[in-house]
């Protein structure tokens, strides 16, 4: 009988003494850390470990996850499963989308700009100043030319200035990167009044974007919430794995229209397979990491997450306003902003903060208790200042 490559690893390298207790100090520091951590969209703890075996092999998922290629340790049947449900959630139908596992949200967004940019060179680009801090320097790698339009006080982009650039800029095709989701509050610019404004103006030529990187797994699952994808005529969508799904490593998902992307593609004979995607080598174990997730949790139990966490971020605002602090949260969201609170608090709790404003994002893994402490912090910190 044939010996699989984990039983042919007879014994696992060792590590040197001291290596091992920096090791331990290491999971330590981790678990210890991930107690408090309430600031970043990313699901806090995790079960993986019936993939573990995968770990032996040296899984690529090079190229096209569609087409055919030489390199065949890979998962690119289960990408492209993955790639058909979050397909399914945001309404395009099979044969008209195209898509890859990323390396996480930022890939997806340049590789949206960089669809945009074959489609429209001549094309100006318009971002919100809300627009998470990648996208500026996604653009001067692109050596797009752009203009940052201002937002509202609740996050979303300022539609009356939008409407007055695209105005003066009629001849040139517009760009435009919308927001399902800004980093700090979670605020949605609304597609639709986005392409009124287009409409109004007689412009027809134009490619929308969305960054949904957490909410691309939390809005298809409200009833009622505001309509961002393939049904709002975008073109294409980046959303992250690792934040309301959970990994262990940064991943996520881009869709476009397959259309645009057959505009771009490039075959490889080195690989045997063609060059649609950013990145030649691409982890398929997340794509695996994500279809597990998929298929264990479903949409069922997606839907049932995303109302707790809305639940627990509703009980979040009333305890905050409770205490005497100042707190809100958009519609359809899970993340609750307030005034920045002291410097201790902020260390300990591992907030993210953007002048005086903070936030936390009330994730399926934070818990009512460690809300409380949260609070409980900040007011015995607000006393010690007084």
């Amino acid at each position: 009988m044939k010996q699989t490559a984990e039983e042919t690893l007879t014994s696992e390298p060792a590590l040197a003494p001291e290596d091992q207790r920096r090791f331990d100090e290491m999971l330590d520091y981790v678990r210890e850390q991930a107690r408090t951590f309430v600031g970043y969209p990313c699901r806090g703890y995790f079960d993986y470990s019936p993939l573990f075996d995968f770990l032996y092999y040296p899984i690529n998922n090079v190229g096209d996850p569609y087409a055919p290629c030489t390199y065949r340790v890979h998962t690119r049947e289960i990408e492209r499963d993955v790639l058909a449900w979050f397909a399914k959630q945001h309404h395009i139908t099979e044969g008209e989308y195209w898509g890859y596992v990323t390396n996480g949200g930022t890939e997806g967004n340049i590789y949206g700009l960089f669809l945009a940019r074959e489609l429209h060179p001549s094309g100006m680009v318009y971002y919100s100043e809300d627009t998470h801090y990648s996208v500026a320097k996604n653009l001067r790698v692109l050596n797009m030319k752009n203009i940052q339009i201002k937002s509202r006080d609740n996050g979303e982009i300022d539609y009356e200035d939008l409407y007055q650039t695209l105005r003066i800029h009629r001849d040139t095709p517009p760009i435009i990167f919308a927001n399902a989701g800004t980093t700090m509050t979670e605020a949605k610019d609304d597609i639709e009044r986005i392409r009124e404004m287009l409409q109004e103006l007689a412009i027809h030529q134009y490619y929308i974007h969305v960054d949904a990187a957490l909410c691309g797994m939390t809005l298809p699952f409200i009833d009622g919430a505001p309509v961002y994808d393939f049904r709002a005529g975008i073109d294409s969508v980046s959303i992250s794995g690792h934040k309301f799904i959970g990994a262990p490593f940064p991943c996520g998902i881009v869709l476009a229209k397959k259309d645009h992307v057959n505009r771009i593609a490039r075959s490889i004979e080195y690989v045997g397979t063609l060059d649609t995607t950013l990145t030649g080598s691409r982890n398929g174990v997340a794509a695996l990491f994500l279809w597990y997730a998929i298929r264990t949790i479903g949409e069922q139990g997606f839907r049932r997450e995303v109302a707790e966490c809305r639940e627990k971020a509703r009980y979040a605002v009333e305890r905050f306003r409770e205490a005497g602090i100042e707190a809100w949260m958009n519609p359809a969201s899970i993340t609750v902003v307030f005034e920045r609170p002291p410097k201790s608090v902020l260390e300990k709790w591992q907030i993210a903060v953007h002048h005086n404003q903070a936030h936390i994002v009330v994730m399926t893994t934070i818990t009512r208790d460690q809300i409380d402490q949260l609070i409980a912090d900040i007011v015995l910190a607000e006393e010690a200042e007084v």
